[in-house]
């Protein structure tokens, strides 16, 4: 019975530890954490970093020295001759006008050479190597720009969902307060104390609404599909956490203080500036003073031919080696260098005109989400006083409608309005939080702190 019993409570307490896991409602960091690890963008952008390092490798490697080993093999045919040649050996003395001749006919050729060099000076290598620098970092930029991307567009799926089911869900309980107030209306018209017009009027919203909810039923389908492939998360069945009533941002910097941050580190301005400058350097890399390069040389090498001719049995053997110095300078080109310099010169000032063009977005948009801040603790102030105007309306309506005073056209438009205030107020207060992620985004500033702190102002 002991074992049993231990068993029953091991049991137990894994059903107590979990119940609350299930529970548990779904926050931003617990979609973040899923969209990190299951959207493909994220990938995208780990390769993408990845081969910006290996740039960075690349960028090292074009000083460091190259050697080359290459060889030959053929059939080959070499005839040779010499006349009016100076002679002399021990024993033989001394001849003039000495012949010599050799023949090889479809012989055996083969060689090899092993060459080192080291580039000594070179512009346009070091600008191709400044370029590659350049183009790591840009690699980085574009990992952290996809990264903050994600992050919010993670966030915009998730209020996607609360917004959409909160639509279904006041389209769903107008339909069913018109579907009354339809009823209602059948009914008094039945016995004398309506006109027909009531019960017309609340047949037409009754099936207007239920298109409406339709609608909003797919619409509800679509943002579910899209948080569950960013995430890899069953919709549905989340329990998804609303922004509160307080979900009021702190005390926010001047304008001008998210500017500066934006200039200074917005990932896609500096992307572009980046850009501006692979640009500057393709036009120094192809100008003339660029041209000319000194490289250390260092070549070992030999060739032997060997078979036979109109003499006999020949063969011929050359070695070689040497170190020194080599300098470069191509003098013509046939004008390929200098349209080449032409062309980078206009994507230089194509790069340039981008950076003015990022730069005047990326203000246009920090001033968008900082008016956006600044007004909608005020935006939602007003909201909310509208929504406690339309059910104070409503509740007149339908009291009035119960005397007579009021027609059941008031009463289903009293209905829509205070549907229509509630989803209001809710989508200001998701716009109010996602302004406050974008303009962190925008400097630059936007990690898993900042969405945590905006995860503490959701409803608990």
């Amino acid at each position: 019975m002991k074992p049993l019993n231990a068993l029953a409570a091991a049991v137990m307490t894994i059903v107590m530890a979990g119940a609350p896991l299930a529970a548990r409602a779904t926050d931003l960091l617990d979609v973040w954490h899923a969209a990190s690890t299951h959207d493909p963008d994220v990938a995208i952008s780990q390769a993408a970093r990845g081969a910006g390092e290996a740039r960075r490798a690349q960028a090292s490697a074009l000083w460091r020295p190259t050697v080359t080993l290459s060889g030959n093999a053929a059939r080959m045919s070499a005839n040779t001759g010499t006349t009016g040649a100076n002679f002399s050996a021990p024993a033989f003395g001394q001849s003039n006008g000495v012949a010599f001749n050799t023949s090889i006919n479809d012989g055996n050729a083969s060689g090899w050479t092993l060459e080192a060099r080291q580039p000594l000076i070179s512009r346009e290598r070091r600008a191709q190597s400044q370029q590659l620098d350049i183009s790591a970092d840009a690699a980085d930029l574009e990992w952290q720009s996809s990264r903050q991307d994600l992050m919010l567009h993670t966030v915009q799926r998730y209020f996607d969902v609360i917004l959409a089911q909160r639509k279904l869900d006041l389209l769903k309980r107008q339909h069913s307060a018109v579907g009354r107030a339809w009823a209602q209306a059948k009914d008094r018209f039945a016995i004398g104390d309506a006109p027909v017009t009531d019960t017309y009027e609340a047949s037409a919203r009754a099936e207007s609404l239920r298109a409406q909810v339709l609608a909003a039923d797919n619409e509800l389908q679509l943002a579910q599909m899209a948080l569950s492939d960013a995430t890899g998360l069953v919709s549905p069945s989340l329990q998804m956490l609303s922004p509160a009533g307080s979900a009021v941002p702190e005390a926010l910097p001047p304008l001008a203080h998210w500017l500066a941050l934006a200039a200074d580190g917005n990932p896609q301005l500096r992307m572009q500036l980046a850009k501006a400058r692979v640009a500057q350097e393709e036009t120094v890399k192809l100008g003339a003073a660029a041209s000319a390069k000194l490289d250390l040389v260092a070549q070992a090498g030999a060739q032997r031919l060997s078979g036979s001719g109109d003499f006999g049995p020949a063969s011929n053997t050359t070695r070689q080696a040497m170190i020194g110095v080599q300098l470069t300078i191509p003098l013509y080109t046939g004008g390929y260098r200098s349209a080449r310099q032409a062309e980078a010169l206009h994507l230089e000032d194509k790069a340039l005109a981008e950076v003015d063009r990022t730069r005047q977005q990326i203000n246009q948009q920090t001033r968008a989400a900082w008016l956006g801040l600044q007004a909608g603790s005020a935006r939602i102030g007003a909201l909310a006083e509208s929504l406690k105007a339309s059910r104070a309306r409503l509740d007149a309506t339908q009291l009035g409608r119960q005397v007579g005073d009021r027609t059941t056209l008031d009463l289903l438009n009293a209905e829509s309005d205070a549907s229509s205030a509630e989803l209001a107020l809710l989508q200001a207060r998701v716009d109010l939080l996602l302004n406050q992620l974008r303009l962190q985004a925008l400097a630059g500033q936007l990690d898993e702190a900042r969405l945590e702190a905006v995860n503490t102002l959701l409803q608990r």
